[in-house]
């Protein structure tokens, strides 16, 4: 490779990656507490994501998208903590996809989209990184563990109809990266309600690839998880602390 050439790679502009983080569900299965706002660790539990997108380096902007009756909660948290690349906090909607949405058209000029689930802590900047190299390749990747446990069918009234043989099934989680372009596509074609936004572009077609996650990497959504979360982060902190990072 020439000098000129080394020069030219050198000076290539560098891709706008934005992350959104959704945290504007309704919590319905937590009481009527808002987990995103639960503190986990003595911090707020959204507040593990943004840390950690926050210090990945291929990440350039984050948009926090939360429900409209906690907008200034969230601007406060924001505000009171080093968050520079969060460029805007703003309303959910009444869908994920819809909140998802919201989310893009303030990340309007980024090249590619991270999408991270606000109650899912333990994001670990690998896996982000990771993600960003394999979506390079197909245009979607998405983190996700191989399924252990049995899975079997069942009828309305509960008898077993099937068992599900476990090769191939993966259990899917975030982060979610997607070529800018294609997420929004897909956001624009697919109407129907969908639990997430790797299935709206598989629906037009896309090719979606998955990458390694972690078992730990959960999310939280009844009582009953924080307790595992806690569990998580004591140990993480205590055999790596950069485990998280």
């Amino acid at each position: 490779m020439t000098n000129s050439s080394n020069h030219i790679v050198h000076n290539a502009p560098r891709s706008r990656v934005g992350a959104i983080v959704v945290a504007a569900g309704e919590s319905r299965r937590m009481g009527d507490v808002d987990k995103i706002f639960t503190e986990l660790g003595g911090r707020p539990l959204v507040l593990h994501s943004l840390d950690i997108l926050q210090g990945c380096h291929s990440v350039t902007d984050i948009v926090l998208v939360t429900s409209q009756g906690r907008l200034s909660e969230a601007m406060a948290l924001v505000a009171s903590h080093s968050l520079p690349k969060v460029r805007a906090v703003c309303a959910g909607g009444k869908r994920r996809q819809d909140s998802v949405q919201n989310g893009l058209e303030a990340l309007s000029d980024c090249d590619w989209i991270i999408v991270q689930d606000g109650a899912r802590p333990f994001i670990q900047r690998h896996m982000v990184e990771f993600g960003l190299l394999e979506a390079r390749r197909t245009g979607a990747a998405v983190a996700a563990v191989p399924v252990k446990d049995t899975i079997k069918t069942a009828d309305a009234q509960g008898y077993v109809l099937t068992t599900v043989p476990r090769d191939g099934l993966w259990i899917i989680q975030t982060p979610q990266v997607f070529r800018r372009d294609l997420l929004q596509q897909a956001h624009h074609e697919v109407i129907d309600e969908v639990t997430d936004d790797a299935a709206m572009v598989e629906r037009i077609g896309g090719e979606v690839k998955v990458f390694a996650g972690s078992y730990s990497n959960i999310k939280i959504t009844t009582p009953e998880d924080l307790p595992v979360a806690e569990a998580i982060l004591r140990s993480l902190t205590e055999t790596n602390p950069e485990a998280a990072q």
